[in-house]
């Protein structure tokens, strides 16, 4: 039987191989086609059997607390004690004669929740087994069910947009999200995301992109509040769902001393830029008014540093901003850096208020007065005055000061003070002394740092490890100073002293932290 009806082949350009190919494969074909009841017997097995299997065993849905996580931005679990008076949320939420009834009885966890909008007024969840019967199956136009919790809004829009946030039909929780739910649900802890974030930090909030989204459980101990916990710099990490949350006790570092309101160390200041840097608003001007491209940029985010902030007692400031950085053996780029912003820092009118002068890249340069003098104007000679140098002072008793001329800025600057054109200092730089080959820059803003300067990194002052971050603060003295935001919580504004601190979790390459921390509260 013949398969192919003949072709007429004068308009076509079909190459004769093909056609003898296709009628090679014609000849291999079946005669007869399947019957069509075996066909579809086949096709509705290979339906039928997985959706019977997933019928019968459904991966799990989301369930009440689960869900909330996804419509909320900041909640917080507490465990129940029935002993104690009934809270004013409790009551506000549920009214008086019910409140008393509903703590009376408790005995899991309540949860305190904000939904899109965390400076509004938080929410009530809790187990719908707390509450009469009666009342969970007529629930008010502000309360919804959610599985096996109830969910009480201070308003219905408060609710409606709550609800508009959840996905019902949600998959269970993996990885970070499924650590925190277990955390919420056996202990007292915190959940927050970016949202949250940017409201309770407000203009700190991009030096903390790292933790925008995780999870602390939270305990006492002799000093005050205790938290162990992670957090990760982006939404939605999902390893380690084997892992179960751990309890990590937080170190001790001693207290921030009086003379310091904030102290912030890390092993590369990129853990602490890196939200920043991220804004294009902020990388455009760094490179067009400062000359920090790129490059720079890579200079300045691999240093190890220590950023310091302290009070003053007098002058136009309130505080000085301190930044000491490893510079290692790149000392040599670190001055080219520090010569173009000293360019861009004249033509934007600040006036060099006493410059050094460095001989070289050499670490060792700063070392000693002979060798910083020795790049004056030609026809200067180690140690001497030249035309435009004239003994003074030392800055802080480190190195000799070179009065300004205008070619300095051809000069490569050891150190150097800036000013308003009023006189007041502003800021400025200076190389620290080393006679280890490792160099350290120290940057500052406000007047010249006086008194003698630890350097930082040494076994006597060591710096956390890779991917570590500390911070250590006086947050009473700062909110005396008006310098908390407004949104900080009032146990924290009155606490003497706080210390964070963050440790890689496990693979480099995971954007998760490790944190613990300490408050100590002034009773």
């Amino acid at each position: 039987m013949r398969l192919f009806r003949p072709l007429r082949l004068r308009h076509l350009q079909i190459p004769a191989l093909s056609l003898a190919a296709a009628g090679g494969l014609a000849g291999r074909l079946p005669r007869r086609p399947l019957p069509l009841p075996i066909t579809a017997t086949a096709i509705l097995l290979l339906v039928a059997l997985p959706l019977a299997a997933l019928q019968r065993l459904p991966r799990p849905r989301a369930q009440g607390l689960e869900q909330l996580l996804d419509g909320v931005t900041l909640l917080q679990s507490f465990p129940a004690a029935p002993q104690r008076a009934v809270p004013d949320l409790w009551r506000q939420r549920l009214g008086g004669p019910l409140a008393e009834r509903a703590w009376r009885q408790q005995r899991g966890f309540w949860w305190q929740l904000w939904g899109e909008h965390v400076d509004g007024a938080p929410m009530l969840a809790l187990p719908a087994s707390s509450l009469p019967p009666s009342t969970v199956a007529s629930l008010p136009a502000q309360a919804m069910r959610l599985g096996d919790l109830v969910v009480v809004a201070p308003d219905p829009l408060a609710l409606q947009m709550l609800r508009d946030g959840l996905r019902p039909q949600q998959r269970r929780s993996r990885g970070l999200q499924r650590r925190c739910l277990d955390r919420l649900r056996s202990t007292q802890a915190v959940f927050w995301n970016s949202a949250a974030i940017g409201v309770i930090a407000g203009p700190m909030a991009p030096l903390l992109q790292r933790f925008q989204d995780g999870c602390l459980s939270i305990g006492l101990d002799a000093t005050g509040v205790v938290w162990s916990g992670e957090a990760a710099a982006v939404d939605g990490v999902l390893t380690g769902d084997a892992t179960n949350p751990t309890w990590i006790e937080p170190p001790r570092h001693g207290p921030l001393p009086a003379d310091q309101l904030l102290q912030i160390e890390g092993a590369s200041l990129d853990l602490l830029i890196q939200g920043l840097l991220s804004r294009q608003m902020i990388r455009d001007p760094l490179a067009s008014r400062y000359g920090i491209d790129t490059d720079r940029l890579a200079l300045l985010r691999k240093a190890p540093f220590q950023l310091r902030l302290r009070p003053l007692s007098q002058g136009p400031f309130q505080a000085s901003l301190e930044l000491q950085l490893l510079a290692g053996k790149e000392r040599a780029a670190w001055q080219r850096l520090l010569d173009r912003l000293g360019r861009s820092l004249q033509e934007q009118g600040l006036k060099p208020a006493a410059q050094v002068a460095s001989s070289g890249p050499a670490p060792g340069a700063a070392a000693s007065a002979p060798a910083a003098t020795a790049a004056g104007p030609a026809g200067a000679t180690p140690g001497s005055p030249g035309p435009s140098q004239q003994p003074s002072p030392t800055v802080s008793g480190i190195l000799p000061t070179v009065t300004p001329t205008a070619g300095s800025a051809r000069i490569s600057l050891a150190a150097a003070t800036w000013s308003r054109a009023d006189g007041v200092i502003v800021g400025g730089w200076r190389w620290l002394p080393t006679g280890d080959g490792e160099a350290q820059l120290l940057l500052f803003l406000g007047p010249e740092p006086r008194g003698p300067l630890a350097r930082i990194g040494g076994a006597a002052n060591p710096l956390p490890t890779a991917g570590g971050l500390l911070m250590r603060s006086r947050p009473a003295a700062l909110a005396a100073l008006e310098m908390l935001p407004a949104e900080v919580p009032d146990l924290v504004r009155r606490a003497s002293q706080l210390e964070i601190e963050a440790r890689q979790a496990g693979d480099q390459s995971l954007p998760i932290s490790q944190l613990t921390g300490r408050l100590q509260v002034t009773r």
